[in-house]
């Protein structure tokens, strides 16, 4: 088949920017290309080739300082180029299908959600609808994204495939194996947290992913266990160290703190999986209704133990005191507290959710696992 990838507007493929759509199709991409024809729509950027072939994958990239610049110019691409797609799957813009009707008559589509797309205020029903008739499928990252869309609209119901995301299980070694001992010892000392008990965040910082309420949890953490240590992951956005009110606000905050707490800034994708070695315990702080945040996965890669909110999708690759814990008061630093505290005076136990976690990721969260759905769901396209 042929088929036509549409990434959304806000980041290129290759994620060199980040960003867990980005992360996704760049990592299901080298298995999909070996059955079929792909041609991926994506961001221009200027360390990147605006168009590129190889094999079965095409890129072309385009311009867009806003979604309606960036979607009129892919399909203003797709009708430059006559190249007919058996379909298009389009990555988390349910609008964008009806957009792109005219551009491919002759196409059949399908839509992978990553957020609440189908709420109000992004979508009228009379669209929704009229998207949900056009598409053959939909995936999901989570139960609870599939759920929402067949709650408003349960037209959708027997479109709806959850197909939940993953992580490199090559990139990411686990925190006990020998193979890193001495790049993740280095790693601590090059931060002063040789002999700390790190507590690891990773995400945007900002006020819905929780961060605050993290650094209250470490106070009393830090209270009881002074070899405890914070280390933060992350941006405001992707790509970029600017910062704002709420970032110098949780900044103050953490110079408050009786141990260290470590500010990284921004790193690539590449780089990220070397700093989840140096982790002991892994914290979701998020207190927004969350897809499933793919931070979950690289936690398990990384064989760390999670504590996690119980927010939007988040709990349905947790088991619980198997992996790890999900705290239903999620904005609770109380809560968050007990269960870091028990985890540091724990420590085997701590240890052995990080191994259920990580056979757990190589069992079921794998992009190899991933690529087959997409694949048999594509396979029911040719079908028809």
């Amino acid at each position: 088949m042929k088929i036509a990838l549409i990434c959304t507007e806000k980041l290129p493929v290759p994620p060199i920017s980040g960003g867990a759509i980005q992360i996704y199709i760049d990592a299901v991409l080298p298995i999909l290309t070996k059955h079929h024809e792909i041609t991926l729509f994506s961001l221009h950027n200027s360390k990147l080739p605006d168009q590129y072939k190889a094999g079965n994958l095409r890129h072309i990239r385009v311009q867009g300082k806003t979604a309606d610049e960036y979607i009129y110019n892919i399909k203003k691409a797709m009708m430059e180029d006559s190249f007919e797609y058996d379909l298009i799957h389009v990555f988390n813009r349910p609008l964008w299908i009806l957009r792109l009707n005219d551009a491919a008559p002759n196409s059949a589509f399908s839509l992978s959600l990553h957020n609440e797309m189908f709420l109000p205020k992004k979508i009228d029903e009379a669209r929704a609808l009229q998207c949900i008739n056009k598409v053959r499928f939909i995936t999901t990252v989570s139960q609870f994204i599939a759920d929402d869309v067949q709650k408003m609209y349960p037209a959708a119901k027997g479109k709806l495939n959850v197909v939940y995301s993953a992580a490199d299980n090559d990139a990411y070694v686990p925190i006990w194996s020998e193979d890193i001992k001495e790049q993740r010892g280095g790693r601590r000392k090059q931060y002063g947290l040789d002999d700390r008990k790190v507590i690891l965040y990773v995400g945007r910082l900002s006020k819905k992913k929780g961060a605050h309420v993290l650094i209250k949890a470490m106070s009393q953490v830090m209270e009881l266990h002074p070899e405890a240590a914070l280390l933060f992951v992350g941006s405001k956005w992707y790509g970029s160290n600017a910062t704002d009110d709420y970032i110098v606000k949780i900044q103050e905050m953490a110079k408050k703190l009786k141990g260290p707490v470590i500010f990284t800034g921004f790193l690539t994708p590449q780089e990220i999986p070397k700093y989840y070695n140096m982790g002991d315990i892994f914290v979701c702080a998020s207190q927004w209704r969350e897809p499933l945040a793919r931070v979950h996965y690289e936690a398990m890669a990384a064989g760390l133990p999670i504590i996690t909110t119980a927010r939007g999708g988040n709990a349905e690759v947790m088991q619980e005191n198997i992996n790890g814990f999900t705290i239903e008061e999620y904005n609770n630093p109380d809560v968050m507290a007990e269960k870091i505290n028990y985890l540091l005076e724990h420590e085997e136990e701590a240890i052995g959710m990080g191994k259920a976690g990580r056979k757990l990721a190589e069992e079921k969260y794998n992009w190899q696992r991933v690529a087959k759905q997409l694949l048999d769901l594509f396979d029911t396209v040719s079908s028809k």
